[in-house]
């Protein structure tokens, strides 16, 4: 047994941890069965093989997600350097592995840097845009480029850059980018928090002269964010602004700092607009060479101070954003003299890097991008007022790249206007942003439309996970909608791990909590500033307790509950009979719901109880028994509320909905009694109606486990495998690469929904990936488990499948499951991490048939609902049976 996966705050070697009180985590593997950890010792020291600063001594536990650190207190600017050996279940030592973190300033008063910005007295004169100037953004002041020089008399033994933005920036050193963030600091609630990140830039940095330099941008700080017309920009501020100190470690323990002062400059630079929401605009004869390095240059002036005080700067706590993958293009075709569409064969998230070749100088190159193509022309009328136009105009060298840098697109196609002689694919190449959260699951299946679905649905993930969990990425939008994320979190963590990058965002969401307990729609608050509506503020309640049962994160559930328990209270208060029909802000309802239409209240009620029976299970997790007793009783009420109020006695809920059945059935509202009705009920609407659904952002999320769990595994695959309109497999046959926002984006009688709210790249719909894991590959855990501790499999054949399987990386270790059906048997397989125990049930019309390995029947096997379950330690397994 070996341990691996260390992880301190939820990050491998986090490089400027800011938490005083870390915890440590690690994962375990054994090749032999009933393996677990009985013991742990952790030892920790400022150097590899250094004295020690802290030695926990053998610890009796098993637990490996979250040992607080018991060492002494931290110190800024110090690499840890700790290290875990474990004892397996005989008490036998079973390894040990290392590894690291990095504190960043852990206090206020450490930063000696103050904000810089451009001196209102130098501000360039507007200039009219010319006719290779088509963003919005034209005529917003070009970002910053900053630099200062400084002399070190030796080379340093260390270097670190810690630095920020009121905008976005790009660190440069010595002529040389530092790292390989993009768009940082990101998106927080700026005048709450402000993240900064840490970069080792030891082999950077020189003896003798040396320029620290910084481009900085609008960013979301003061560029287009959302869709208010009213207030399109500037929600935080007026003008961008840069804030860094660099730290030079010297052999003798002495140290130089360079931070931001009065003493730096600034010009504009190539870059004459850059937007997230317009795109960037790039004058390549306007650069400066060797701005950024050492040496003389010309044109540039002293900055301005902004601001003497750092503000509420915290550490980056999660992985930022980066380049994660580079896409060729797949086709490109000529549209006129020197007009082409490339195709990138992906809806995607990022930006374009394009080779120019040949051009004049002064010649301009405009970049459009487009998710989808009408009539063989980009689709751009769903944009709105997101120019996503990026422009280049060429220096009159033989080769120039152009990549953008302070800008994101949601593009599968891209215009290119302007080009010079002939564009091929190798000139033109597609680069992937958002955060870069480590992909741990991974699910296929004997269906191509299947496995395409779920690529449709990671590729969703991918370009909506930008800073933000967002819920889409093209349009004047771009905000993080509450409902969408609590729908897509099961299916989200699935296929990542995103612990680290939901626990940032929910103090955004907490943040924007007003005085009564509503929470907002969106967090950021931007552009939608009202209480909350039903299933969107509940994702303040839903989210911290997703992730204490996914990742063990009792901290993140610590730290909201104080705020579910409010947004419980606020509900309650302005509904004393205990049908939420008041104070429910937008109410959307099911939203995108189809040919049907689920009464308000019958969805806000159940929400109700819904996040009041979370409340009272994080009630009792936190020891606040008292609460918790409150909660249950107050649950049964609004249970009572909801089956007086909406559910006839012959099991039929309100409104007669496909959403309004799952809500009732997947929230427990329903007297037992009723239950088979209701599932009556579920079924012949989705039957009547030719195995088609009418769910919207709400419901969908509910619609197969509802029907696997009652018993209609048959109507759940028919759904799955359903590819006439509306349907996953609908968007899939007429060409989709991620999920769109409706059911109709595009349909053969209707062509395209309305351009007002047409996304091609929105996650929500794709939340039936949660089932296509726990249910049909068949990776669960169950009701009282943490943390996949005690796993229940339950993979489920049916449809057009002959075989499925998945894997996860969980937070204790490797979880696999399978199945297959040859020749009337089923064989399936099962992985179980060390410390884990996991309850298999395998369907099977003959219990006795049951055998593993081929081997004789199996030992302990108990019948279940499907066929036999049997319960198994941590190993590796391989069973058949008569299917």
């Amino acid at each position: 047994m070996t341990p691996y996966g260390l992880r301190t705050e939820g990050r491998h070697e986090p490089l400027g941890l800011g938490e005083r009180h870390p915890r440590l985590s690690w994962k375990l593997e054994s090749a032999r069965r009933g393996a677990a950890q009985t013991a742990y010792r952790i030892t920790a020291a400022e150097h590899p093989d250094g004295r020690l600063v802290w030695d926990s001594g053998r610890v009796t536990s098993a637990d490996t997600t979250g040992v607080p650190w018991d060492g002494p207190v931290l110190r800024s600017a110090t690499r840890y350097h700790w290290r875990v050996e474990v004892w397996d279940e005989t008490g036998a030592p079973a390894g040990q592995a290392q590894t690291w973190f990095e504190t960043g300033l852990l206090h206020a008063d450490e930063w000696a840097g103050v904000w810089v910005g451009r001196d209102p007295l130098s501000v360039p004169h507007a200039e009219p845009p010319g006719e290779d100037v088509t963003t919005e953004s034209s005529l917003v002041a070009p970002p910053l480029c900053l630099r200062r020089e400084f002399h070190l008399a030796r080379r340093p033994v260390r270097a670190r850059l810690y630095a920020t933005a009121r905008g976005v920036y790009e660190p440069r050193l010595n002529g040389v980018r530092v790292g390989d963030l993009e768009l940082a600091p990101g998106w927080t609630e700026y005048h709450h928090r402000l993240q900064y990140q840490t970069y080792d830039v030891t082999d950077q940095v020189r003896e003798g002269d040396n320029v620290l330099a910084a481009t900085v941008a609008d960013g979301w700080w003061c560029g287009f964010v959302g869709f208010d017309a009213h207030r399109p920009a500037r929600h935080y501020g007026e003008q961008p602004a840069f804030l860094a100190q660099l730290v030079v470690d010297f052999a003798d323990g002495s140290h130089q700092v360079v931070a931001t002062d009065r003493h730096w400059t600034e010009q504009p630079g190539a870059t004459r607009a850059a937007d997230l929401l317009m795109g960037e605009h790039v004058d390549a004869r306007r650069h400066v060479p060797g701005w950024d390095d050492a040496g003389s240059v010309d044109g540039f002036v002293p900055v301005a101070v902004l601001d003497t005080e750092p503000g509420p700067l915290v550490a980056e706590p999660d992985e930022p954003i980066r380049v994660t993958r580079d896409l060729p293009a797949v086709s490109v075709e000529r549209r006129g003299p020197a007009r082409f569409v490339v195709d990138f064969g992906q809806n995607l998230v990022g930006r374009v890097s394009l080779a120019v070749r040949g051009a004049a100088r002064g010649e301009p190159i405009v970049l459009r991008h487009a998710e989808i193509l009408d009539g063989g022309e980009l689709y751009v009328a769903n944009l709105r007022r997101a120019a996503a136009t990026d422009v280049y105009v060429a220096a009159g060298e033989a080769v120039e790249v152009f990549e953008p840098r302070f800008t994101f697109h949601g593009f599968r196609y891209v215009e290119i206007d302007g080009y010079p002689g002939e564009l091929s694919t190798s000139d033109v190449t597609a680069r992937v942003l958002h955060n870069d959260t480590p992909f741990t699951g991974r699910f296929e299946c004997s269906d191509p439309t299947v496995n395409k679905l779920h690529a449709n649905i990671t590729w969703g993930q991918r370009g909506n996970f930008v800073a933000v969990p967002t819920d889409c990425p093209q349009r004047d939008e771009r905000l993080g909608w509450l409902a969408d994320a609590q729908i897509f979190a099961p299916t989200a963590s699935r296929n990542a791990d995103v612990s680290t990058f939901f626990a940032r965002w929910m103090r955004d969401v907490l943040d924007g909590q007003d005085g009564d307990g509503a929470f907002r729609d969106v967090a950021p608050v931007i552009s939608v500033n009202r209480e909350a509506a039903p299933a969107w503020g509940d994702a303040g309640v839903i989210i911290p307790w997703h992730l204490w049962r996914t990742y063990g994160d009792r901290r993140v559930l610590e730290d909201s509950f104080d705020a579910m328990l409010a947004w419980i209270l606020h509900i309650h208060r302005h509904n004393p009979d205990l049908r939420w029909r008041h104070r429910t802000g937008n109410s959307y309802g099911d939203w995108l719901q189809l040919d049907a239409s689920t009464p308000r209240d019958v969805l806000a009620t159940a929400y109700f109880a819904r996040s009041t029976q979370l409340v009272a299970q994080a009630a009792e997790v936190l020891g606040r028994y008292d609460e918790a007793n409150d909660l249950w009783t107050l649950h049964s009420g609004v249970r009572a509320a909801f089956v007086d109020s909406y559910v006839d006695e012959d099991g039929r809920v309100e409104g007669d909905t496909q959403t309004g059945y799952l809500l009732a059935l997947a929230f427990d509202l329903l007297p037992e009694r009723l239950v088979p009705a209701a599932v009556g009920h579920l079924a012949a609407d989705i039957e009547k109606r030719d195995y088609r659904l009418t769910t919207g952002f709400v419901g969908v999320a509910l619609l197969c486990p509802v029907l696997a769990d009652h018993g209609r595994a048959d109507l759940a695959y028919a759904l799955l495998h359903q590819d006439e309109y509306p349907s996953w497999g609908y968007s899939i046959r007429h060409g989709a690469t991620t999920i769109w926002e409706r059911w109709d984006g595009w349909t053969d009688h209707a062509g395209f929904q309305s351009p007002a709210m047409n996304s091609f790249n929105h996650y929500s719909l794709g939340s039936v990936g949660d089932w296509l894991y726990g249910r049909v590959a068949g990776i669960d855990q169950t009701p009282r488990s943490v943390g996949y501790r005690e796993l229940l499999l339950r993979p489920l054949p049916g449809g057009r499948l002959s075989w499925a399987r998945a894997e996860q990386e969980t937070v204790r270790g490797r979880v696999a499951c399978g199945w297959s059906i040859e020749d009337g048997r089923i064989t399936v397989t099962a992985t179980v991490p060390p410390g884990c125990t996991a309850l298999l049930e395998i369907p099977t019309c003959d219990p006795d048939s049951v055998r593993e390995d081929g081997g004789p029947g199996a030992h302990g096997a108990e019948p279940s609902a499907t066929g036999v379950a049997l319960r198994l330690a941590s190993g590796r397994y391989t069973f058949s049976a008569l299917s």
